[in-house]
């Protein structure tokens, strides 16, 4: 059971298959795992092993996962990407494409921005987002569905602590879209991207289709793709078509 390791930060990692580095971020929010894809639409270790060198982590301070390390108050999404590269970097990878569920959506865009040279291509699957219907959803769902229970086998944490690393992971200039990144960024973003849209309270259409009208690279798939049985695997071959398109020729 492989562990990366960097100072206080122990992130629990697997990988499967062989080919050019697909970094999949699952969704459930700050509970993400890799255990937890068994209960995704599609599990990315099934359907792209064959083409693609498969490699997913739980989120650091995950319930239910094994990945550990501080509570950076002040740089919540910076904190989950300095994870997401330095695992990379551990496993010796230069360039990967990602595809990433749920509030994989917004550590996708926060990747952009920190290592955009390093990724061909993306794919935001359901992905999290602002609903100003429920302008406080994300950030109250944290402080009853992550926190508490983070708090009880964490002693050196409180609830202090958590409401701040939230309030700065929810709020501020960025907080009425993606979270981790402005709208001015992604609309600089070149790296071709595939949104599967969604449209439950945390996955809002709104938010998804207005990243697919600001990046200029963006393309969409079939929606919706997941209401029948049927469409799912449409919506898988399209992620497999459009990953092996943008597979760098020398993977």
């Amino acid at each position: 059971m492989p562990f990366y390791e960097k100072g206080p930060v122990r992130i629990h990692y697997e990988e499967a298959g062989s080919g050019f580095p697909l970094l999949v971020i699952p969704g459930g929010g700050l509970n993400s795992t890799v255990e937890g894809l068994k209960t995704h639409p599609f599990n990315p270790f099934t359907e792209f092993s064959n083409d693609f060198r498969v490699i997913s982590a739980d989120l650091r301070n995950a319930n239910g996962g094994q990945s550990t390390g501080p509570l950076e108050v002040d740089r919540p999404w910076d904190a989950y990407t300095d994870d997401h590269i330095g695992l990379m970097d551990h496993l010796g990878i230069d360039k990967f494409m990602v595809l990433g569920f749920c509030i994989g959506g917004p550590f996708i865009w926060n990747l952009l921005k920190r290592a955009g040279d390093r990724i061909p291509a993306a794919v935001p699957a359901q992905p999290s987002g602002y609903r100003p219907e429920m302008p406080g959803m994300s950030f109250n769902n944290n402080m009853k569905g992550w926190g508490p229970e983070l708090c009880a086998h964490r002693p050196d944490l409180n609830m202090a602590q958590v409401e701040k690393f939230l309030s700065n992971m929810y709020g501020g200039a960025r907080a009425d879209f993606v979270y981790s990144v402005t709208r001015d960024f992604v609309s600089t973003v070149e790296t071709p991207i595939l949104v599967l849209p969604d449209d439950v309270p945390a996955h809002p259409y709104a938010v998804a289709m207005e990243t697919v009208r600001l990046a200029k690279n963006a393309q969409v798939t079939l929606y919706p793709w997941k209401d029948t049985p049927d469409k799912i695997p449409l919506a898988v071959r399209h992620v497999r078509t459009f990953l092996r398109a943008y597979r760098p020729a020398t993977a």
